[in-house]
This record gives C-alpha cells, sequence and structure tokens, in this order.
C-alpha cells in the first residue's frame, strides 16, 4: 500500500468535522485581517473625559487625518489642550471654581507658551473650516456648532489662564449667539443647550449694575432655566454630557447642595473612572459630608 493510500484510508475513518479541520484553518489564513475600527470624535472624548490626553489627541489626529475639512475635530482638539492647561494649573479644583476671589484675582498664572501656540493654532483651524463651511451654507449646523465650541474655549482660555474676565465676555456672547442659531434651526441639537444654559447661569449670577451693562442674545438671566438646560444636556447631549454634568456639580456646590453634587461626581466616577480629579473631588466631598453633625 502506497503512502498516499494509506493516508486515504487513515482520513476516510476520521469524523467528518475532523477532516473539515485542515481546509477551515487554511481558508481562515486566507480571509484578510478585519480593518481596525476608524477613529470617532465620540473615542476622543471619552478618552478626554478620562483626562488620557495623548489618547484624545491620537484620536482626534487620526479623525482629522481622514476627515481634515470638518471643523469640529479641531474645536475639540482645542478643547484637549485647554483641559490639559487648566489641569496643569489646578483650575478645574472645586475650591478654585466655587470661590469667586479666586476666579477675579489678578494674579496670573504662567501658561505653557507651547500649549498656547498649539491651542490658538487648533483654535484658527476650526474658526476658518466653520467660516468656510458656513459662507457655503449659513444653517450648517456642524459649522455652528463647532463655531459655538470654539467660542467657548476661546472664553474659558481668556478667563481662567490669562484672567481676562471682562474680555473673554466677547468671546462668550459670540458662543451664545452661535448656540441661539442653533437651537433655532434645530431644537433637538441637545449640545447647544450647554452654552446657551451656562449663559443664562453665568447672568443671572452677575451683580445688577453689571447685568445692566451685559447683554446675550435670548438670555435673561434666569438662573433656574440655566440649570434645566445644563440638565437636559447632561440627560441628552452627544458629546457634551459630562461636561454639563461637572457645571452642574458645581453649581450645585455654590448653592450649597452637597449631596446633588455628590451624585453627578459618582456618576462621573463610574463612566470615567481614569479620571484622576473626579475621584478626587468624589472623595474629598465624602469626606466633608461624613464630617458634618447628623440631624
Amino acid at each position: 500500500m502506497t503512502e498516499i493510500t494509506r493516508f486515504s484510508a487513515a482520513n476516510a475513518r476520521m469524523p467528518a468535522a475532523q477532516r473539515l479541520l485542515p481546509a477551515v484553518i487554511l481558508l481562515c489564513l486566507c480571509l484578510p485581517a478585519r480593518a481596525a475600527e476608524p477613529a470617532t470624535i465620540d473615542d476622543a472624548l471619552r478618552s478626554l473625559y478620562n483626562f488620557d490626553f495623548p489618547a484624545a489627541h491620537a484620536t482626534l489626529n487620526g479623525y482629522i487625518a481622514a476627515h481634515p475639512q470638518e471643523a469640529l475635530p479641531y474645536a475639540f482638539r482645542g478643547a484637549a489642550y485647554l483641559f490639559y492647561e487648566l489641569d496643569r494649573l489646578g483650575a478645574l479644583e472645586s475650591e478654585f471654581l466655587t470661590d469667586d476671589d479666586r476666579l477675579v484675582e489678578k494674579t496670573r498664572p504662567q501658561p505653557d507658551p507651547t500649549i498656547r501656540k498649539q491651542f490658538l493654532q487648533a483654535v484658527n483651524d476650526a474658526q476658518t473650516r466653520a467660516e468656510s463651511a458656513l459662507k457655503a451654507n449659513r444653517n450648517d449646523r456642524d459649522a455652528l456648532f463647532a463655531m459655538c465650541v470654539v467660542s467657548g474655549i476661546s472664553t474659558d482660555y481668556m478667563a481662567l489662564v490669562e484672567k481676562r474676565q471682562m474680555g473673554s465676555l466677547s468671546s462668550a456672547r459670540r458662543a451664545n449667539a452661535y448656540a441661539q442659531r442653533l437651537l433655532q434651526l434645530d431644537p433637538k441639537f441637545y449640545d447647544a443647550y450647554l452654552t446657551a444654559g451656562f449663559s443664562e447661569y453665568m447672568v443671572g449670577s452677575l451683580p445688577f449694575f453689571v447685568r445692566w451693562f451685559v447683554h446675550f442674545d435670548n438670555v435673561g438671566g434666569d438662573k433656574q432655566r440655566g440649570v434645566r438646560n445644563l440638565e437636559l444636556v447632561a440627560r441628552e447631549g452627544r458629546y457634551l454630557g459630562p461636561l454639563a454634568k461637572v457645571f452642574l456639580g458645581i453649581i450645585d456646590l455654590r448653592e450649597k447642595k452637597p449631596q446633588e453634587a455628590r451624585r453627578l461626581l459618582a456618576e462621573l466616577v463610574r463612566d470615567y473612572p481614569r479620571n484622576p480629579l473626579y475621584r478626587k473631588e468624589l472623595d474629598k466631598l465624602n469626606l466633608e459630608l461624613a464630617a458634618v453633625p447628623a440631624d
């Protein structure tokens, strides 16, 4: 009996599934590898909210390489530079954001010049693309939202890093104007309510004599309306829901509602467990609440 004959006889005695195994393995080896899922802005923001800034930039870089003319990823690139800088300066901690004296103190921190340059470049990249899109279509929703985001991060950089609070009001007004235009076109573009809600709450918190000189479109200074808008973003927003929770938590701390702030912080810690600031703030608040005598 030849070797081929002996192999054929032995193969015939194997179970059918066992005889098919080599062919299945060969087929799998011949199939092309599954392509990696393309990077998305949602993935980048998940890293950003976890304060994993390198991962956020890497994902945004990949998205921008595939979509170089979209304005929004450049705006979020700017947001990543902003949050990195604010975190480095300690300007995101609750003691800073709930203390009016520290917010308006004139002593300027030392901004990182490299980050500042990169931030301004991202802002410019987003603005030029959004403005170009709006020239082609003044009702381009994505471009309006990009302008809303980029105006908002410019406001924050001027107010919190450069300590130009009054100068930042012009950017804040622009952000609100773009948000109001977007919401008139699409009331279900929920992320835009973050800017509208924050503007409402901010104006409502200003002293009367300052509010007299500050005008924001469609904003009357109704703090409760502002809170309701932020709560809507926290529930329904695609991109800015976690940021709305941060704002609401700050408002709760400022208004002496620590239990509500703790609930929001616990949700942020659950959803973004790699963010050390959320955990630090929650632990600090738990200690403060534990020290309060029970009624």
